[in-house]
């Protein structure tokens, strides 16, 4: 089932106005942005940090943001932090970060490096499946270490050290944080702020970038980089405007901007939890560290509360539609229509089609106790085998041999794979009518397991209530098969 239907099917044509209306926006730091990115395209990035193996969905909200420009016609650079993961960002800790490995890092980009990519190629593909007009460009993606290993310490006191304040440095949250906390804050992870500029600085200058964008704790450093670009132009002779002042959020208008930076809400849930590594309730956009599966239900289980707006921030679908969702969603919220299309949606951006069918199929199988499992198994050859690799780390999916389960009794095997605590209640429950093989209800008290039991020779469902375990068969460890 599809919800998506048009990208940018909304009210207004410009990309700034279209974040705002969506919840995305935060603080910009001049008002002229939207009519900057109204009469022309530009270039801008985003910092993507590779402090662990894999990003998370913490991380989608600036994804998505630039997918959003990506898909508007606008250059997007995502800039792999190959070098500023080496020193660590203070922003939103109390503490200061560990020190990764030098190899650590560099291990971490290439594989965040091949995520961007990925998630770029399939989240396009996603749109342009109900927009052909939508391009297949795809963003350039740079690692600063490519221009940081090249920079002496000594050249980086000069440049950007000389130009940019102290006492305004100071200022910053996330140093302020840090300063008032019992263990203060490192030379390193103080210089930062400064790394982060001369990114923006760089990219200003060799590729044309006039916007940064990151979450809303990046918006010091963000400022920074604003800061920079403003005053080597100044030294250079070139036009220059005072920095505007910063009023909620929004700059006073500048006639002459020369870059602009733009921060989105940080995700979290409606209690304000945040989401990530260091908040210890990471999905990992990996499927080797978070299944389809997992990735799946993670967002069938999010609350009436927090549906509205991960809809805005991590899907394609517009404003109307999701208004429109919502007040289908809230006539029946037992249906849980918003869950199942953010679910949907998000899985097909991130993993594809065939991994969303086959996490929809493990979905029908272990919650929908009304379905027909040899029916929702047998229609497509590969279903058992997408099946038990969607459930390969799960809890449920339990093996075992053939000799071990084949003629045992049904209330033996239920006890002994753990789905009731003891033999005996077992056979209180199917006495009870309770326990089930395949959604089907057991009534005989000897019942035995039978290969035929087994769908495609290979996995049945054992059942306790609401509880169900997926039995997978495995041969013989006597058969020698």
């Amino acid at each position: 089932m599809h919800f998506f239907r048009r990208y940018a099917t909304t009210t207004s044509t410009n990309i700034i106005e279209r974040l705002k209306a969506r919840g995305m926006l935060s603080q910009v730091t001049s008002k002229n942005l939207a009519r900057v990115t109204e009469e022309c395209k530009i270039t801008l990035y985003a910092g993507v940090d590779p402090s662990a193996v894999s990003l998370h969905v913490g991380n989608l909200a600036v994804l998505m943001t630039m997918l959003h420009f990506h898909l508007d016609g606008h250059t997007v650079i995502p800039l792999i932090g190959g070098a500023t993961g080496q020193v660590g960002d203070p922003g939103g800790r109390s503490t200061e970060r560990e020190l990764l490995e030098t190899e650590t890092v560099q291990n971490n980009a290439s594989s965040i490096t091949n995520q961007v990519e990925n998630f770029f190629k399939t989240a396009t593909e996603h749109a342009r499946i109900k927009d052909r007009s939508i391009g297949t460009s795809q963003p350039k993606i740079l690692n600063n270490l490519s221009w940081h290993s090249q920079l002496s310490f000594l050249s980086f006191l000069r440049f950007p050290g000389k130009l940019l304040r102290v006492n305004v440095l100071l200022t910053r949250d996330s140093v302020q944080s840090r300063l008032g906390s019992n263990q203060g804050i490192s030379f390193a992870e103080f210089t930062y702020q400064l790394l982060q500029a001369y990114d923006f600085w760089y990219l200003n200058r060799n590729h044309g970038v006039e916007l940064q964008i990151g979450g809303s704790d990046q918006w010091g450093n963000i400022i920074s980089g604003v800061e920079l670009i403003r005053k080597a132009n100044a030294v250079e002779g070139k036009s220059l405007n005072e920095p505007a002042e910063i009023k909620n959020g929004i700059a006073d208008e500048v006639v002459d901007d020369v870059a602009y930076g733009l921060t989105i809400p940080l995700l979290t849930t409606s209690t304000g939890e945040k989401f990530g590594k260091s908040a210890g309730n990471a999905i990992w956009l990996d499927q080797r560290l978070t299944s389809t599966f997992d990735f799946y239900q993670f967002f069938i289980r999010v609350s009436d509360a927090d549906a509205p707006m991960y809809l805005r921030c991590l899907t394609l679908l517009s404003v109307e539609e999701i208004d429109n969702l919502m007040r289908e969603h809230m006539a029946s919220p037992e249906k849980r229509l918003a869950q199942h299309a953010l679910a949907t949606e998000v899985t097909q951006m991130i993993h594809g089609d065939a991994a969303l069918q086959v996490a929809q199929l493990a979905s029908t199988v272990l919650y929908d106790t009304s379905s027909s499992l040899e029916t929702a198994l047998t229609s497509n050859p590969d279903s058992v085998g997408n099946l038990l690799e969607a459930l390969r780390d799960n809890p449920r999916l339990k093996r075992v041999s053939s000799d071990q389960a084949i003629g045992q009794y049904m209330t033996k095997v239920a006890s002994s794979l753990g789905l009731v605590a003891s033999h005996a209640k077992a056979r209180t429950l199917l006495q009870g009518g309770g326990l089930y093989l395949n959604n089907h209800r057991i009534t005989e008290l000897d019942r035995k397991l039978n290969k035929s039991d087994f769908i495609g020779d290979k996995v049945a469902f054992l059942r306790a209530g609401k509880e169900m375990l997926v039995v997978e068969l495995l041969p013989s460890e006597n058969s020698g098969d």
